[in-house]
């Protein structure tokens, strides 16, 4: 009786966890190539038939996003076609088919162990299919838990979400440390305009089975993804959409108690009454906004760090990249934790003000230290705070929006559009940042390092005042409400 009046936040809870294990494959998925790219390098550099150069190597550590774009493309067709629910399951399919054939590419077709032209279009088209997986998630997890999640609470939960894609790339840093082991990865250094292996005895495991095993373990967790999301039900607003009521009813009377249940529905039905259901119904500023801060969150340039760390903390002279790339994760995760409990209490705009002011700080330190050996220690904190200003604003924050900010009518079509543009400049800047990373003005400068992060920390000056000016606090308000919140605009 008392859950019927209250909801069971037990329910609700089981709900969201297996939501959010989601979002730990897409952080998984994306970070796994940090600890796998240089193996990755050393075995194709191996092939008789072609030369595997940076700029192959560029675009095969990069193909997974285009997956990316593909799966969020998609997501909105699917989510209103097939529902959140199925669209997740196709999701979890797509990340365990890419990591048992990113890990063995020569299933079948190919020769173990050589490495060639056809292998390594087949190893992209592995990385395509978990990107496609990846685009899924990132756009259908927050909107599964932002339509399940009461009002009050819905900041929080979704901000699990992007915990839970931190958690997954702290979770790959230590898996692939731990794959590592005692092994090393490849010493690759350009000599007479040719990449060379440095250390091919030492680094043979590395690049014939380590890179294997690292894509390799993503399938445990992308296996029990999948299982579990066949035991969780449907969001309620999609069976209102689909005419399935009663068991929309039966599920927001468990997660919110009978009373409220009654009166969601009725908003629900009330949204979904309305004269038109056009993508710029509410004004070309509701989706503007939305596709801006998807542009906000990657053009920031965090996801340079992230893909990059073991080289950047390499070229900053650290002596073991990958125990320093294991400490920022834990830093990331500690601050995404800040979001997690003050999004509800401080609102989504403060967050993201006063985040995107500490990127611009960190940011602006990496560029006036970089390459100066006796403030090694100020980049390093200057790094950390970088890393840490995101995880705590945009990080988290954005797919809080993205979630809650579009009108229920427009909600799918919507979420695809901003999550596509957030993974086309993902692409962007992770293709380009080894490219203005390593700019020279003249030999051994560091010209690059200093344009880059002062690049990055211009732009996450123009999204402070972006947020300022332009985003509408959603704090409090029921996903029901943006459709009024707009028409007012």
């Amino acid at each position: 009786m008392q859950e019927t009046e209250k909801g069971s936040k037990l329910y609700l809870t089981s709900i969201v966890l297996v939501a959010v294990l989601g979002g730990l494959l897409f952080g998984y998925d994306t970070a796994v190539i940090s600890g796998a790219e240089k193996g990755l390098q050393a075995f194709f550099m191996s092939a008789k038939d072609f030369n595997y150069t940076d700029g192959w190597h560029g675009f095969t550590c990069a193909s997974a996003l285009i997956g990316c774009i593909i799966g969020s493309g998609l997501s909105g067709i699917l989510a209103s076609n097939w529902g959140r629910k199925k669209s997740l399951i196709f999701a979890g399919a797509m990340f365990f088919i890419s990591a048992l054939g990113s890990m063995e590419p020569e299933f079948v077709f190919f020769n173990h162990g050589e490495a060639t032209l056809n292998l390594l279009v087949t190893f992209n088209i592995y990385r395509i299919i978990g990107g496609i997986g990846v685009g899924l998630a990132s756009a259908i997890c927050p909107m599964y838990i932002g339509e399940v999640a009461p009002s009050d609470i819905r900041g929080m939960l979704v901000s699990f979400n992007q915990f839970a894609i931190i958690f997954g790339q702290l979770v790959v840093y230590f898996v692939n440390f731990i794959i590592l082991g005692n092994h090393v990865n490849p010493i690759i250094e350009l000599v007479n305009g040719v990449n060379q292996i440095m250390n091919p005895e030492a680094a043979s495991w590395t690049a014939s089975t380590g890179w294997r095993y690292m894509f390799g373990s993503e399938a445990i967790p992308a296996g029990l993804f999948t299982i579990l999301i066949c035991l969780v039900p449907e969001t309620p607003r999609y069976l209102v959409m689909t005419g399935k009521v009663e068991l929309a009813r039966s599920i927001l009377t468990k997660i919110n108690g009978k009373n409220t249940a009654e009166q969601i529905i009725n908003d629900i039905h009330n949204t979904m009454t309305e004269k038109t259901e056009k993508l710029l119904s509410y004004g070309f500023m509701c989706i503007f906004i939305g596709i801006m801060l998807s542009v906000f969150q990657q053009a920031v340039g965090i996801n340079a760090v992230l893909y990059y760390a073991p080289r950047i903390f390499q070229d900053m002279g650290m002596q073991n990249p990958m125990v320093q790339t294991v400490i920022m994760g834990i830093v990331n995760i500690s601050f995404t934790l800040v979001a997690v409990f003050t999004v509800e209490k401080w609102g989504r705009k403060p967050l993201l003000i006063w985040g995107s002011i500490g990127m611009a700080i960190g940011a602006f330190g990496v560029a006036l230290t970089f390459g100066n050996p006796t403030l090694d220690l100020v980049t390093m904190i200057s790094i950390m705070v970088y890393s840490a200003s995101f995880m705590f604003s945009w990080g988290p924050i954005c797919w809080v929006l993205i979630a809650e900010i579009f009108p229920n009518t427009i909600r799918g079509k919507a979420v695809a559009i901003a999550v596509a543009f957030q993974w086309i400049f993902n692409w962007i800047v992770s293709s380009s940042f080894v490219p203005m990373f390593n700019m020279h003005l003249s030999e051994g400068d560091n010209f690059g390092h200093w344009f880059t992060y002062g690049l990055y920390g211009v732009i996450c000056v123009i999204a402070a005042i972006f947020v300022w000016k332009l985003v509408p606090e959603t704090k409090g308000k029921s996903l029901e409400d943006m459709s009024k919140l707009w028409r007012k605009k």
